[in-house]
């Protein structure tokens, strides 16, 4: 990984990118890469499509979603204090006492979502998003609308750093490190002449509808579909292996199995990883996968497709931590499949059979 694309990575990272108001975040991917995409196309609804060699008839989609769950402002009382709904998947009890940044439609406003001392009982055992409220310091409801109105995001005001052992820790690694991967994917690709078609896109709305995934899927016709995502690592205390699987930071990209999941597409990946020295983990998802992959399979015809994850640790609290290995390993593994494809392979499973 070259400190260019390190920098992109962090700069994701930095980027707020609320499920359903992605530009920001999506005008940096764009600038990363215009310097080595053939083709790059948007759509109605946010998503950006980049690709090598699309004048090839086998298409492969790399899909990673760039938006990260947030709160929506959803009610102002009159002394300035700010209510807030969700939007995706957060646990309102880990928002207590963090610092926020809303993001209003006339700049950034700093503020926190209060919390009860504990010297004074402390907060109720069960938190509900309507126990939840942001200070920012105002003390009038006008005071707060000068900034904000109903419906304005708000995310968690935290940022990356290194870990210990070449790990990262940051805000919506879930899944600015899918949208990194398949950007940094397409770059290494674009000057080996693959024999496909390959598409990186950077997908809205996962954490909301997963409609971005739909919507690009649709327009690009893909041969094959692989989401690039994040998924449980289950090292760490209060997870349990025994239910969620061994999945362990540093030892490699997951792949799923399951119903959804073409057996095809994972036998190029294994024998990638074989050929490559790349450590595979797995991870079972037996009636659907909770990613983009769900929905880019329903497109057309029926698209074939797999889910290559990043093992994530606190997915969803206000820092994830994933490791640096893991994300480069993934590259890798995607890399030299697609790489070994002559472009003529078939992916149904009953090709044998002969009629």
């Amino acid at each position: 990984m070259t400190e260019i694309s390190k920098r992109f990575l962090e700069q994701l990272i930095e980027t707020p990118s609320p499920s359903g108001d992605e530009v920001a975040v999506q005008r940096l991917w764009i600038d990363y890469v215009k310097g080595f995409a053939h083709q790059i196309e948007t759509d109605g609804v946010g998503n950006v499509m980049a690709a090598v060699n699309p004048e090839k008839p086998f298409k492969v989609m790399l899909a990673g979603h760039c938006d990260e769950i947030a709160f929506m402002v959803s009610h102002i009382d009159g002394e300035g204090y700010i209510y807030i709904t969700k939007a995706g998947g957060i646990n309102p009890k880990v928002a207590l006492g963090m610092n926020v940044q809303i993001l209003g439609h006339k700049g950034m406003l700093k503020g926190v979502v209060g919390v009860k001392p504990q010297h004074k009982g402390g907060p109720k055992d069960k938190i509900e998003m309507s126990d939840l409220y942001i200070d920012c310091g105002a003390a009038t409801k006008a005071e707060v609308e000068a900034y904000v109105t109903i419906g304005d995001y708000v995310i968690y005001d935290t940022t990356y750093e290194y870990l210990l052992n070449d790990r990262i820790v940051g805000r919506g690694l879930d899944n600015r490190t899918g949208a990194f991967i398949v950007a940094e994917v397409l770059r290494r690709v674009a000057d080996q002449n693959p024999n496909v078609a390959v598409y990186a896109v950077s997908t809205v709305n996962e954490e909301t509808n997963m409609g971005g995934a739909y919507f690009a899927a649709s327009h690009i016709n893909p041969t094959m579909a692989i989401a690039c995502d994040v998924s449980f690592a289950t090292d760490h205390p209060e997870m349990s292996p025994k239910e969620s699987g061994a999945v362990a930071l540093g030892k490699g990209p997951i792949l799923s199995k399951g119903a959804p999941i073409n057996k095809k597409i994972n036998q190029l990946l294994e024998t990638a990883a074989t050929t490559h020295n790349i450590p595979l983990q797995y991870e079972l998802t037996p009636g659907s996968t909770g990613t983009d992959a769900d929905r880019m399979r329903l497109t057309g015809k029926g698209v074939p497709v797999a889910l290559v994850s990043l093992p994530l640790r606190y997915m969803h609290a206000p820092c994830e931590v994933a490791s640096m290995k893991d994300i480069e390993n993934e590259i890798e593994l995607l890399v030299q499949m697609i790489m070994s494809l002559e472009g003529t392979e078939s992916l149904n499973p009953l090709d044998e059979f002969k009629f």
